[in-house]
């Protein structure tokens, strides 16, 4: 699970609505050698699949990123994680604002990580929400699909965007 740096600043980047927007996003903001913390109300491992179950309540803990789901499966190669797969309430908790998704999938080796099914990023005010999100953690670019009205990605769905601007009075010119 290393370098989950999910830089929910794609909110400030990504303008309008439509299928497909693409933009970058923050990258770098938490080390990817920090150590994982993972914890759940049970685990299951299976040695032969080369995989671990965690239910109930996971909460997975790296550097400044905090992941929550109802369920996190792991399958390893070579003893370490390759794939991370959550269901059930994902939210991705970063500095930079949360992401939400029925279902997120990490993949370790290309650091990609995919959300889907009600898609929703928030930063203070701001909300996007689209069915899924892919955003390549090397890159920094990020992708919101609106899907399809029964949940599938592709055509069909829209993405929604609000913004509210700020009306911070320090930001005003001073005479």
């Amino acid at each position: 699970m290393r370098g989950i740096v999910f830089g929910v600043s794609v909110l400030a980047v990504l303008a309008g609505a439509g299928l497909a927007q693409q933009a970058t996003i923050t990258k770098g903001m938490i080390n990817p050698d920090a150590p994982i913390d993972i914890s759940a109300n049970a685990f299951d491992a299976d040695a032969n699949a080369k995989s671990a179950l965690y239910t109930g309540n996971v909460v997975i803990h790296q550097g400044e990123m905090i992941m929550r789901a109802n369920s996190v499966r792991t399958n390893f190669v070579n003893d370490k994680p390759n794939r991370i797969f959550a269901q059930g309430k994902v939210v991705i908790d970063a500095p930079s604002g949360v992401a939400t998704g029925d279902n997120g999938v990490y993949d370790v080796n290309p650091r990609i990580i995919t959300l889907t099914g009600n898609v929703v990023l928030t930063k203070d005010k701001n909300v996007m929400r689209g069915n899924q999100l892919v955003v390549n953690l090397i890159t920094g670019i990020a992708k919101l699909d609106g899907g399809e009205p029964g949940g599938a990605p592709g055509k069909g769905g829209r993405v929604h965007a609000l913004f509210s601007p700020t009306n911070n009075q320090s930001d005003a010119p001073k005479p």
